[in-house]
This record gives structure tokens, sequence and C-alpha cells, in this order.
């Protein structure tokens, strides 16, 4: 196929139809559950997931969890609660703050951000970003702090141990979300949805033993258009289809390019498919309306992340094969 702004469409009828019976198959015989938990954040990945295990179980088999914390923006579990009524299934909403604040994730975030800013108190709305146009330098990524003050921005260079301290902190939340999703399917004796389409999959943007931990990813094959696009077509409520793609970890609202990937997902996504298929730099440059420089930057990082996130994809390491339990591996 050459390469366009077109290679991601495809037929979301036989897609939807493809997933939801390759969905049934894996939690019913493979994994051997009576259902699905899906933590439903108020993004398009989790609704889309949702959407795909209804058609796959039917909504009496798909349980929603729906996790805030004090960072979490107002709207995401109202759309989450939205989504769980207009699909028809069960859900709970758990505050996980409490169980953070215990763990000390709070109070370790707020000295590392003290640490630059040391005027900075626990009130302040804030997020962490990279620097800016990535598409047009070839400069070392460095992270800052954004901390809004008098309703202005301001901005400091994080050094990498409170950098590191910040991931590590905030870590807490989604790895107590997945505490949360497998004691569900523990009392329901369902298994746990993983909710990453591909991009997030493929370059690492998930956290290890948290997000990233599951039985069965149903979309980890799909670039963001297309869970977009796949979850129109399963009927997922239009504020959420509509809406643009945040991480909601932050009191500062932060998009994923702000963070993590160097461009929108609306290129990152052909731009990704593009080096998949070993198109050249000059040939996706013309079609994607950028100049070759640009094309092998994104590629650069593509790679870059690829390298650096595989350990997050590594099961255990065994030192020695345990060979008798070879043959019960799922396939």
């Amino acid at each position: 196929m050459s390469f366009s702004k077109q290679v991601l469409e495809m037929d979301w009828e036989a897609k939807a139809t493809e997933l939801s019976e390759g969905l049934r198959e894996t939690v019913l015989k493979k994994l051997r559950k009576r259902g699905l938990v899906v933590a439903i954040s108020g993004g398009i990945d989790s609704a889309c997931v949702a959407a795909l295990a209804v058609r796959a179980l039917g909504p009496e088999r798909v349980f929603g969890i729906l996790l805030p914390e004090k960072d979490s923006s107002g709207w995401s579990s109202q759309l989450g609660r939205k989504l769980c009524e207009k699909l028809g299934i069960k859900y709970q909403l758990h505050d996980i703050a409490p169980i953070l604040e215990a763990a000390g994730c709070y109070r370790q975030r707020d000295e590392a951000v003290q640490s630059v800013f040391p005027e900075f108190t626990p009130d302040m709305k804030w997020k962490i970003v990279m620097h800016g146009d990535r598409l047009n330098t070839d400069a070392v990524n460095f992270f800052y702090v954004v901390v809004q003050v008098n309703g202005e921005e301001r901005r400091f260079r994080l050094p990498p141990q409170a950098y590191t301290q910040i991931v590590a902190a905030t870590n807490f939340k989604q790895r107590t979300r997945k505490m949360m999703d497998y004691f569900h399917a523990d009392r329901l004796n369902f298994a746990v949805a993983g909710t990453p389409n591909r991009l997030e999959y493929d370059q690492g943007f998930f956290v290890k033993l948290g997000d990233g931990a599951a039985d069965v990813k149903p979309i980890a094959g799909l670039y963001k258009t297309q869970t977009y696009k796949l979850a129109k077509h399963l009927g997922v409520i239009d504020e959420i289809t509509s809406g643009e793609p945040t991480t909601d970890t932050f009191s500062l609202p932060q998009s994923q390019e702000d963070f993590y990937f160097s461009v929108h997902y609306s290129q990152l996504d052909l731009l990704m498919w593009a080096k998949n298929h070993a198109v050249s730099t000059e040939e996706a440059a013309q079609v994607m309306g950028l100049t070759p420089t640009q094309v092998q930057r994104v590629y650069d990082d593509i790679d870059q992340k690829r390298r650096s996130t595989a350990y997050l994809h590594s099961p255990p390491l065994l030192l020695e094969k345990v060979p008798e339990l070879e043959p019960y591996k799922l396939g």
C-alpha cells in the first residue's frame, strides 16, 4: 500500500466484529473468566475498550471502575459515569486519594517540586512538560515544572533527581488503580482489561505494573486515530469521541505531547505507520507537509522510545528455565 493520509482507514464494522470475537474467545476460553473489568478514565481508550467489551460479552459481564484522585479533573468522572450508563454496565466510583496520601505520593511529589520552587504549596496548580517544539530542533530534551502563580504560569527546569522523584511518586496513581482493578477482578472472577492504544503500547507510554498490567489488551494494535473512529462506530458518547487526549495526572491540564510524544497523535499515527512500512523520509514529508529532517526527527524519536522502554514489555527474567511450566503457557 502506498503512503497517504488514508492508510489508517478500514471497515470499522469488520474490525469491531474481529476484535469482539477475539476478546470473547480470550476472556471466556483462554483466560476462563466470567467477564471483564475495565478501569474507565473518561478518555477515548478506556471508553473504546468498554464498548468493545460490551459488544463481545454483553453488559452483564462487564464491570466499570472509576478511580479519581485529588488531581483528577471533575469532568473525567462525569464522562465515565455517563459512558457506563449509556453502555448499561455496572460500575463503581472509588476515590483513591486517601490511599495515595497514606503511601506518600503527594508528599514526595511536592517535596520534589519545592526543590526547584521553594514557594510551591500543594494548593497551587501545576504540571511537568518537556521543552518546546521538538519537531524543529535536535536539542536534548529537558523537563520543566510549570506552576500557576497568581494566574500566571512560571516554568522551572527539573534536575534529574527531582524529575525521577515526581515520576516515581505519580506512578503510585497508576499502580493503585491497578490494585483496585484486580480486587474487583478477583471478587467477580473477571479478567482485567488493559487500555493502551498502539502508540502507547509501542512507545512505552504506560507504567509497569500500573496501567501496563492487564490480562488482555484489546486495542494495542489500533493507532490512536483508529481508536477514535472505532469508538465512534461502537456508540461511545460524543463528549468522549470529540475530546483531546490528556494525561489527567496533574492539576494543570497536560497534553500527551507536553510530556511524552514528539508531535500530535494525528501526525504520529501516520508517521509511525510510514516508518513501520519503510516509507522514506522524503515520501513521508511530501504527504505530511513536513521536511525530511522533521520526519527523520520523529523516526528517531520512535526508535529511541522503543529502545529505552523495551524493559516495560518484558516479563520477569528468570536465571534458569522452568521447563515443567512451558506446556501451560497461554497462547
